[in-house]
């Protein structure tokens, strides 16, 4: 049995949009559209990727995927693209094979392979010249590809279109009026294809033609007669005239020679120096009015082109009779360079001066600039002596150019110069300066080690060996360690480097000294005074102390349930060794079990009662308070409060106990938190001191326990007993404070059952470190259950 059919043939325009149907496969196939799912129809793409599939539910072929004719058919001469499915169903197996036909559309615009086109045109081309131009390209076929092209107007330019062997089209550019450089030399034109689609689409591109020059212009003078009076005696390369003549071309025939005409006598040409390349003529040989009064000369203009074109002028130069004998000047010995600390009347050179004329005319004087410090001394009849008049400084001023000028006497009188230059020779003479003689540097703690802390760098306005430094750290130990096991500097550019880390909490800042010594003879140094300051970060997070907890315990209290609005109830304390807004601690209810109930003062960590407790509130309240730094992160430590509420009084304070326990907690990071607390504390005692008074005016029966090995308070009145919680918490504070002053640390240890307290210390010294999490701390706070 075949199981494969006739092919089916089906026509889509591409582009069609995703879900579009092309026909209903299973109706043209005759197939029951109710047993596709049950036949497993499906559609197989053969050699292309699948843009088309079945809705098995109605039977219709939709366009699965948006489908690009030129993508899928890559071909431009490629007339017709198909895409090849094979249609399959179960049950009996049949396949069909589907021909799916995709028709161009008109959806890409023509374009130019470049979107400007150079042309280079000369302007002696004749009209009716052909210009070959590029074609543009439209990946559409058929209609849709490129028909026909348009040019911008111009009065010197047109197109003409050609079909290639494929149908091709493409333009010729056609020259239909003359060029001329000199009106206008670039010609900017737009060329547009137009396709044949419906709507058309067009492409643009430019096209730039450069016109070239040929020789068309000859060269003109300003002028066609020239007058000028040139003075006897007039140095030889002054200037006399500079001849301009122009070309109205460009390049090689725009270049212009200048030369004289057959015309010019001999004597003229010897007199006077013709410059062929910029028309400058100048005194060749010295002119004596006595001799010749007037010289004419013809000056040619020639370009250079391949048919060389000229033009010319006439030219009359006038000789002016004056005082035609100079003074002159001349300088004897000259000694350069000199040091700039030679002393003062140092002679540096001799000078002659003289004067070929006679009286008046042959009397002259020289002098040099008066902001000098040099002075001309004469030594004999017309000679002088240049010597210093003040002392030298290469730094001020490296060289000097010195003009002698000698006049004569004449009218109107003469004179002539000459410049010498006399340079300095640097000695050391100057120390090394820093810009400031202090420098305060700032360095973040925990830095990497390594890293740069600044540039001290000195000048030093001397010269070359006087002027190399070198940079070091003057050797200084603190707690016997050298500043070089500190810091370290580029000897050679002052670049300051830290060796290690460093930590606030342990080292604060370092005051030492850098030197910069110039490597001149002798050597010149100057130092800096640079002051370390370590900036602390918010690297340690707060340790609650009190109420203290064993790490990951919760601490329990028990207050009665009679409890008056606004009692204390517990007091958060909490501990950070940064400085400044860093240790600024703020606390915080993270969680509670009734926040009506409850209040916790933001800056002293005190819980308070906001109402009295009433028969609805359960027996157990669980609060969870967070004591946040003010850095930047911030970091914060918790601490979970399990408060049980029982009908009757607390019980009185058991017997404390002190175990004394050696402790340093007046670091410089804390000093000020203990200060703090003892003022909080001191507060505190009074009100205790005041509430024992009153207590004693009405004495109870009272019970008292037994004493305690090594304790330090044996018996306790029963009016502490009674107090209430604040007293009791009060006291406790007092004692910590006090104990604290002592340099110990005041902890409450848990006791057997049936104590009631332990109040120890721990000794400075010993060495306790903070190891637990945010949570814990080195100051230890036991409370046992009541």
């Amino acid at each position: 049995m075949n199981t494969v059919s006739t092919v089916t043939h089906y026509s889509v325009p591409e582009e069609m949009e995703e879900g579009s149907i092309v026909a209903n496969l299973a109706t043209d196939l005759g197939l029951d559209v109710k047993n596709l799912n049950k036949r497993k129809m499906r559609v197989d793409v053969v050699g292309n990727k699948k843009y088309l599939d079945i809705n098995k539910d109605t039977g219709e072929l939709f366009i699965l995927e948006r489908i690009d004719r030129e993508l899928l058919c890559t071909l431009k001469t490629a007339t017709s693209c198909f895409l090849k499915l094979d249609a399959t169903i179960e049950n009996p197996i049949r396949m069909f094979n589907i021909e799916v036909e995709i028709i161009d559309i008109n959806d890409n615009a023509p374009h130019f392979r470049r979107g400007t086109m150079h042309l280079d045109i000369s302007e002696s081309s004749p009209i009716g010249e052909r210009f070959s131009l590029n074609n543009a390209a439209d990946p559409d076929v058929g209609t849709n590809s490129v028909k026909n092209y348009h040019l911008s107007s111009s009065e010197h330019f047109s197109i003409e279109i050609q079909t290639g062997r494929d149908g091709t089209k493409f333009a010729d550019l056609i020259l239909k009026k003359a060029l001329d450089r000199e009106q206008q030399a670039v010609h900017n034109l737009t060329l547009t294809a137009v396709d044949g689609g419906v709507p058309t689409r067009t492409g643009t591109a430019s096209i730039i033609v450069r016109v070239l020059d040929v020789n068309d212009n000859a060269p003109l003078f300003e002028k066609d007669r020239y007058v000028v009076d040139v003075m006897e005696n007039s140095p030889i390369g002054s200037l006399v005239i500079k001849l301009n003549a122009t070309d109205l071309d460009e390049g090689s025939n725009s270049d212009i020679v200048y030369s004289y005409s057959l015309y010019t006598s001999e004597r003229t040409q010897n007199m006077f120096n013709l410059n062929p390349e910029n028309g400058e003529i100048r005194v060749k040989e010295m002119i004596n009015y006595e001799d010749i009064k007037l010289y004419e000369m013809e000056i040619i203009a020639a370009d250079e082109g391949q048919n060389s074109l000229s033009g010319q002028c006439k030219l009359t130069i006038q000789v002016t009779d004056m005082n035609d004998n100079h003074p002159e000047i001349s300088i004897k010995s000259f000694q350069s360079p000199i040091k700039e600390n030679e002393q003062i009347d140092t002679v540096i050179a001799v000078v002659s001066v003289s004067d070929k004329d006679s009286g008046d005319n042959g009397v002259v004087d020289l002098h040099i600039p008066d902001n000098m410090p040099f002075k001309l001394r004469e030594s004999s009849d017309n000679y002088y002596e240049l010597v210093v008049s003040e002392l030298l400084d290469r730094e001020k001023v490296p060289e000097y150019d010195i003009t002698f000028t000698v006049t004569d006497r004449g009218s109107p009188p003469l004179s002539d110069n000459e410049t010498m230059t006399l340079e300095l020779l640097d000695v050391n003479d100057n120390v090394p300066q820093f810009p400031q003689s202090f420098s305060t540097i700032r360095v973040m703690e925990n830095n990497a080690p390594g890293a740069l802390l600044s540039s001290l760098t000195a000048f030093d306005p001397d010269l070359h060996e006087n002027q190399y430094l070198v940079y070091f750290i003057l050797e200084k130990e603190i707690a016997n360690t050298s500043m070089s096991m500190l810091f370290s500097i580029n000897p050679e550019n002052g670049n300051l480097y830290a060796l290690k880390t460093f930590d606030y909490e342990i080292e604060k800042e370092f005051l030492f000294h850098i030197e910069a010594r110039d490597s001149g003879s002798p050597p010149l140094s100057s130092n800096v005074t640079v002051h370390i300051i370590i900036v602390d970060q918010n690297d340690n997070a707060p340790v609650i102390v009190s109420p203290w907890r064993a790490h990951g315990s919760v601490v329990e209290e028990k207050i009665p349930r009679s409890t008056d609005k606004g009692s204390l109830v517990a007091k958060v304390i909490a501990l950070d060794t940064d400085s400044v807004h860093n240790s600024r601690i703020t606390y915080q209810f993270l969680q509670v079990t009734d926040a009506t109930l409850f209040s916790l003062d933001q800056y002293n960590g005190e819980i308070r009662t906001m109402r009295m407790f009433s028969y609805r509130d359960p027996r157990h309240q669980r609060l969870v308070v967070v004591a946040k730094d003010n850095g930047e992160p911030a970091l914060s430590a918790t601490v979970t409060i399990k408060l049980s509420t029982v009908e009757t009084a607390v019980k009185a304070y058991s017997d404390m106990t002190e175990v004394p326990l050696e402790y340093d907690i007046f670091s410089d990071l804390n000093l000020y938190l203990v200060i703090g607390l003892g003022s909080v504390s001191f507060l505190l005692l009074i009100t205790i001191l005041v509430t024992i008074v009153l207590k004693c005016q009405k004495p109870k029966p009272s019970k008292a326990a037994p004493p305690c090995r090594n304790s330090v308070i044996s018996e306790r009145n029963s009016t502490i007993a009674d107090s209430t919680l604040v007293s009791n918490d009060a006291y406790w504070y007092s004692l910590f404070l006090a104990e604290t002053r002592k340099g110990k640390l005041v902890v409450r240890q848990p006791v057997p059952k049936g104590s009631r307290y332990i109040v120890s210390s721990i000794p400075r010294g010993t060495g306790v470190t903070d190891t637990s999490d945010s949570a814990a701390s080195t100051l230890q706070v036991w409370k046992t259950s009541v």
